[in-house]
């Protein structure tokens, strides 16, 4: 079984960055995919970003899109999610999760694998 731990959140100002880091252990994370979630207060988790085992192909909601990076260092079993222009609105908890297998999933349900959360907060 693997076993994540995000890191990296914190208090930002509006239009600035931050790097989200997802560490296994366990399982080497190259057998999985690898997704990041976030969940504001009294909302749904949503999906925010995926990347495939090999780093192939990328994932991203229309609500990142252009503004996150998700990235993988598999020799150091680790994901991460660079994020530049933060909105008010990206103010979540984030989590990282991952589920073996070749596919990309964008949805809850499919993947296995959670941490914890980190927090992200971003001051207007």
């Amino acid at each position: 079984q693997v076993h994540l731990v995000e890191s990296g959140g914190g208090l930002v100002q509006a239009g600035g960055s931050l790097r989200l880091s997802c560490a296994a252990s366990g399982r080497t994370l190259s057998s999985y995919a690898v997704g990041w979630f976030r969940q504001a207060p009294g909302k749904e988790r949503e999906f925010a970003a995926a990347i495939s085992r090999s780093a192939g192909t990328t994932l991203y909601a229309d609500s990142v899109k252009g503004r996150f990076t998700i990235s993988r260092d598999n020799a150091k079993n680790t994901v991460y999610l660079q994020m530049n222009s933060l909105k008010p609105e990206d103010t979540s908890v984030y989590y990282c999760a991952a589920v073996a297998g070749p596919n990309l999933p964008s949805t809850v349900s499919e993947y296995a694998h959670w941490g914890q959360g980190t927090q992200v907060t971003v001051s207007s």
